[in-house]
């Protein structure tokens, strides 16, 4: 079985600045990231969450996909995050996950944070995904969608080995962050992995990090706190195996379908 190690990138961000973000990310990589299977970056990196998206949205798929793909070449790791694009007339919160080989996925967020307009400055995603990466099933999500079980559910045939959120968390609602991402872990019996933000961005809106890896027991692995830096972790395929083997819930779950 293979362990996957993972890089979690928790850092402020730079209002509306996306060659600034870009640099900052860049360099806080080459100085601290070594050997890693996978680089998390946190929900609309180069710009922060701004709803402004005639300013911040890339063309698709633009210059920060190709920054991306230098990054994953450089350190032989899988890179993800969100950034807001324009893609054939809509403007989507979209998360990209590339690999060395410059491949590209991505997951358009579905869930819109409705109390600041993205449902009104951006469309909705409609389609999961699940992406096969160095012996894990991952499938990505962004923010809000954290607050949505049905959405992560994990099937009773266990689709999935890590669910992973990329997000713009406010700090006054941080014990959401920490308790969901444990439930979402403990539910769907599979590894989770959180990252967010620090400082503060445009709106005045405070965010306090506490980017976190979870097992699938809902046994906190990491928690990076409240600082800048890049936290790195390693997942333990045999152990992820070994509990869902002694203790295999899914087989009773629900049937249900999402419309």
């Amino acid at each position: 079985m293979n362990n996957l190690s993972l890089t979690l990138v928790q850092s402020n961000l730079q209002w509306q600045q996306a060659d600034a973000n870009r640099e900052i990310l860049a360099e806080l990589i080459a100085q601290s990231v070594e050997k890693t299977d996978l680089i998390i970056l946190p929900e609309m990196f180069t710009s922060a969450f701004s709803m402004d998206n005639g300013a911040i949205a890339e063309d698709w798929p633009g210059a920060t996909v190709d920054w991306m793909q230098e990054i994953a070449r450089a350190h032989d790791s899988a890179l993800c995050g969100s950034i807001a694009v324009n893609d054939k007339g809509q403007r989507l919160n979209r998360l990209v996950f590339v690999t060395p080989d410059s491949s590209v996925q991505f997951y358009d967020k579905r869930h819109l944070f409705r109390m600041l307009g993205e449902d009104k400055r951006y469309s909705s995603g409609s389609e999961r995904i699940i992406i096969q990466w160095r012996g894990w099933r991952i499938l990505p999500l962004v923010c809000y969608d954290l607050r949505f079980p049905v959405w992560s559910r994990n099937t009773a045939d266990l689709d999935y080995d890590l669910l992973l959120y990329v997000a713009n968390w406010p700090a006054a609602r941080n014990q959401h962050w920490q308790t969901l991402l444990q439930a979402r872990a403990i539910e769907n019996m599979a590894c989770v992995a959180g990252v967010n933000r620090i400082g503060r961005d445009g709106n005045d809106i405070d965010y306090i990090g506490h980017s976190m890896a979870i097992d699938a027991s809902g046994k906190i692995l990491l928690d990076a706190g409240e600082t800048t830096g890049t936290y790195s972790v390693t997942l333990d395929k045999t152990e992820l195996e070994k509990y869902r083997s002694a203790f295999p819930a899914h087989l009773d779950a629900d049937d249900f379908e999402i419309k």
